[in-house]
């Protein structure tokens, strides 16, 4: 009985075909193959040949990289797709194509040389001291002694090298001295010497780079137009903040040594402590305690709609007060913050209060007739006198606070940049005058916890 040709619509797993019972009934083919029949899977992409399936590239099998078309041979026109020589994989899929490693499948492909795999092949090379000639290596220099030279030559680089060296860390260590220098290093180190007791350090740029892992951006808890800051750690397993400014004018740089003995001083629950700093660079770098709960903007505008507690909130308000006041009138000299905000306003883990970022921190005239220009704030918190005037005072930080009290009762933030809001409501200051003058105070105060 003849055999009529079987035309299978779709193939079951690898390696043979389970045909249903009632199909094996003839010359006991079920029998002879426990169930299976072996097949040989002949097919191709029809019914266009390679040059006109290229032509609409939508339709074009081969879509693999490193592919290529081969037309099929009998009655009816087809192609199939391979991929390329010194490639592997499925052409008809992307990048079904892969790169076939000739160094890994033949650790002898080059003999004794050296192997290295190239896309779609691979390229023998000689080892160091032998050249390429008639398909083998052969070796540059005939064979003999030459210890002598070598170790002549290797001696020469060494010596250049170390001189090179000796001369590198001459002109690092001179720049460090430097800016030592031009940053008052001299006067804070005199008087680091002459005041007993004190607890402020000046750090080595090798010291804080070994704490912040070479000021790794992994370290960093913040940034902005003054800088960055990254999180240290110290000998003895001490966390610490480290901020490195961007900028420092000439004049900064020649009272800075000044001013950090001063803000060095300060000593209060409710502000962060100034460790120390880094004069070695060309801007100086500050070390400040580390504290770990985040700033008051994030808790505030970045809850996820959690409620935060009246007292919390009024605790808050109060140790942040309390903060300023002494910075103005109770610390030894007198200082302007000059960039109140919350994000400035540090949280320990019991979400107490701790004022911070004195690298904006100006130390404030004996005269009371003069007044500190060019300070940099921010946007919804600037004073619109300072704004006006240049002219930096003790009111500018009451007003900054006064919009921070603003953000902790209506949890909104301090200024809002998109240009399609009323005048009114472009800042918190004037969206709360406006409220009062309306009043309309309980619609923009945020619900708080009991």
């Amino acid at each position: 009985m003849a055999l009529q040709p079987l035309q299978l619509h779709g193939i079951d797993g690898k390696g043979g075909f389970q045909l249903p019972h009632q199909l094996c009934r003839i010359h006991g083919v079920y029998d002879a193959y426990n169930g299976t029949v072996p097949l040989v899977l002949n097919w191709r992409a029809g019914p266009l040949s390679c040059d006109e399936a290229q032509k609409n590239m939508s339709s074009y099998a081969c879509v693999s990289d490193h592919s290529a078309c081969v037309n099929t041979t009998g009655d009816k026109p087809g192609y199939r797709c391979r991929c390329s020589d010194g490639y592997e994989g499925n052409p008809y899929i992307q990048n079904g194509c892969q790169d076939i490693d000739e160094c890994l499948q033949n650790a002898t492909i080059c003999g004794s040389e050296m192997c290295e795999n190239t896309a779609g092949h691979y390229t023998c090379s000689c080892r160091r001291g032998k050249n390429w000639t008639n398909g083998n290596c052969q070796s540059r220099f005939p064979v003999m002694p030459v210890v002598g030279t070598t170790v002549g030559l290797v001696a020469l680089v060494t010596a250049l090298a170390s001189a090179c060296m000796i001369q590198e860390r001459r002109k690092l260590q001179k720049m460090k001295r430097d800016y030592f220098r031009q940053h008052g290093g001299l006067i804070l180190f005199d008087e680091m010497r002459s005041k007993q007791g004190i607890s402020f350090k000046i750090f080595t740029k090798e010291e804080l780079q070994e704490a912040t892992n070479r000021f790794s951006e992994q370290q960093v808890l913040g940034q902005g137009g003054y800088g960055t800051v990254y999180k240290g750690i110290l000998e003895g397993n001490v966390e610490v903040a480290v901020k490195r400014c961007n900028t420092a004018d000439e004049q900064q740089k020649k009272e800075f040594g000044k001013e950090m003995l001063i803000l060095s001083e300060v000593n209060h629950r409710n502000i962060v402590k100034l460790l120390g700093c880094c004069l070695e660079v060309e801007v100086p770098v500050l070390v400040y305690e580390f504290v770990p709960n985040g700033t008051l903007f994030q808790l505030i505008h970045g809850n996820h709609g959690l409620r935060i507690s009246l007292a919390t909130r009024l605790g808050i308000a109060h140790e942040s007060a309390d903060a300023l006041s002494y910075l103005h009138s109770s610390a030894s000299t007198p200082i302007l913050h000059g960039d109140v905000k919350s994000s400035n306003i540090l949280l320990d883990r019991d979400n107490k209060a701790k004022v911070a970022d004195f690298g904006a921190s100006i130390l404030a005239p004996t005269d009371k007739s003069q007044f500190i220009t060019l300070v940099h704030g921010t946007c919804g918190y600037l004073d619109p006198e300072y704004m006006q005037t240049n002219l930096l005072t003790d009111k500018s930080d009451v007003y900054s606070f006064g919009v921070v009290l603003l953000e902790l009762l209506t949890a909104k933030l301090p200024f809002n940049f998109n240009p399609d809001v009323p005048a009114h409501e472009k800042s918190l200051s004037m969206m709360f005058m406006y409220a009062m003058k309306e009043n309309k105070l309980d619609q923009i105060l945020d619900a708080a916890e009991p």
